[in-house]
């Protein structure tokens, strides 16, 4: 399998940590722009400005992902684009491959280099006495085509994806906010503006039904918990007093035409997190809805309007915790469109959500594969050949 030669980090990069800049948010804020701001574990912010331009290798220096590596430590940063001072910067001397240094610094247990508990550090001098056992920078660069050939593919379903989803937003809007499929058509006025003929004005209260249940002998509203809650986490927006997010509040699918709220949140900043991983005292519990058959997807866009998330901010009552009960929630009015009309739409959608399905189990299938070879190309128990195939 060819001769593996144990080096020292430091004899096979250069460092440039020198070069680093941090910026507050608040120096952030009046810098907006198009350049990448890395911090420890990525992207954090983007400015009018950068520092690097070319492929450099990030190394978180400090954070609790340093021990825990729920998140990858290393990262490779291409491009022009800043770095704050809580990441170490890399570029190799010709001894080594970037990107196979980036997959083996993610796998391998970096802990005896770490110091501090209460924030874990990767100090300069610790991370350049890693000790690395590498095959010739021939295999190197043979397995980091090999795995990142994997890695591209996997990034570009997941941008697929996301232009899928733009598509299918800009599809809802389109249709039910800018009603451009039905221009040709008359339209009537009505309490939120000019509407197409044979649409309505109507309350959520009367196209939803809060779901009960039995509980010995009485009839209450049903609930759920976090842990009983849907298969399906359709967003993690919310809103409180201080913070607005994109959306209002958590829903879930709980089963078609089956949505659960959560109707209070607790305000950000206080100690604590639920289970969700929201900074808050309290876990949240959902109260379910149920709307009409065949309605789900429309509902789900309608949700993230800026209609809605107005009526929501106007009707939600509480100081320190807001809430937002279902009998207000009732209360917000919705352009409602008729069956047949949504019917269409829904066509059009579920072939949206059939492609990123396929993207997302394609992205399964080459994620299980890249993880199945990845340390066997690294221990030298399987080579590559020329032609980039095992």
């Amino acid at each position: 399998m060819g001769e593996r030669k144990t080096y020292r980090l430091g004899d096979i990069v250069d460092l440039f940590d020198h070069k680093r800049i941090p910026l507050s948010s608040s120096q952030r804020l009046k810098r907006k722009g198009i350049y990448p701001y890395y911090g420890a574990q990525g992207i954090i912010d983007y400015i009018d400005d950068y520092i690097f331009d070319g492929e450099y290798l990030l190394i978180a220096e400090d954070g609790e992902n340093l021990k825990s590596k729920k998140q990858n430590i290393a990262q490779i940063a291409k491009g022009k684009y800043w770095v704050n001072n809580h990441a170490h910067i890399l570029k190799n001397n010709g001894l080594c491959n970037l990107r196979y240094l980036c997959y083996i610094l993610n796998r391998i247990d970096i802990s005896g280099y770490i110091t501090g508990s209460a924030q874990p550090k990767l100090n300069q001098a610790n991370l350049l006495s890693i000790t690395l056992s590498l095959p010739s920078i021939e295999e190197q660069d043979k397995i980091a085509t090999f795995i990142s050939n994997l890695d591209d593919k996997i990034e570009l379903n997941r941008r697929i994806n996301a232009n899928l989803e733009e598509q299918a937003q800009a599809l809802f809007k389109s249709w039910f906010v800018d009603f451009e499929p039905f221009r040709d058509g008359p339209f009537v006025d009505s309490e939120l503006g000019k509407i197409p003929q044979g649409w309505k004005v109507t309350e959520l209260g009367n196209v939803t039904k809060q779901k009960t249940e039995k509980v010995g002998q009485q009839t209450t509203v049903k609930v759920l918990s976090p842990v009983t809650a849907g298969e399906l986490v359709l967003s993690e927006e919310y809103f409180t007093k201080q913070v607005f997010s994109e959306s209002i509040a958590k829903y879930i699918i709980v089963k078609p035409n089956q949505f659960a709220y959560n109707p209070a949140r607790i305000n950000i900043g206080s100690i604590g997190r639920n289970t969700f991983g929201f900074d808050g005292c309290v876990s949240p519990v959902y109260v379910v809805f149920e709307c009409e058959k065949g309605y789900h997807y429309f509902f789900d866009f309608f949700r993230k309007t800026d209609a809605f998330k107005k009526a929501v901010i106007s009707r939600a009552i509480g100081g320190v915790r807001q809430t937002l009960g279902y009998k207000d929630f009732a209360l917000i009015k919705v352009v409602y469109p008729p069956e047949n009309v949504v019917r269409k739409f829904n066509a059009i959608y579920i072939n949206l959500l059939n492609s990123q399905n396929h993207h997302n189990l394609e992205n399964k299938t080459l994620s299980a594969l890249r993880d199945t070879l990845l340390p066997k190309l690294m221990s030298s128990e399987l080579s590559v050949k020329n032609d980039y195939e095992l």
